[in-house]
């Protein structure tokens, strides 16, 4: 079973991820979505899974310090839009493993979905 991990290499929530899966000997592929960027279509089945509310971050300092315009009126279209423009609003971590995707680091989630 591969896992693919998604975020941004410096993000503490991720240290703790990569820590909890090379402690577990989880191999896992990682992509840096803020060096490598990430595909809108990608943005999209994320989305269509989990719903895009789940996978923008919104308390994020990229995100508060949109105008109030580019905050308002959000949709799964405009929130993506956002997204692919600033990488840094993507929650993090995701991991695909399975056919599942989890969003945000939970060592007890990440446990169900290995053991």
């Amino acid at each position: 079973m591969t896992a693919t991990i998604h975020g941004i290499e410096n993000c503490d929530t991720m240290k703790k991820a990569f820590a909890w899966l090379d402690a577990n000997g989880i191999a896992y592929d990682f992509h840096d979505y803020k060096k490598a960027g990430v595909a809108e279509d990608q943005l999209v089945r994320w989305s269509d899974i989990a719903g895009w509310e789940k996978v923008i971050n919104r308390a994020g300092p990229t995100f508060r310090k949109l105008p109030d315009h580019a905050r308002q009126d959000l949709d799964q279209a405009k929130a993506i839009a956002l997204m692919m423009g600033n990488p840094s609003m993507i929650k993090r971590p995701i991991l695909e493993v399975g056919g599942e995707l989890e969003i945000g680091f939970k060592p007890e989630r990440y446990a169900v979905l290995f053991h």
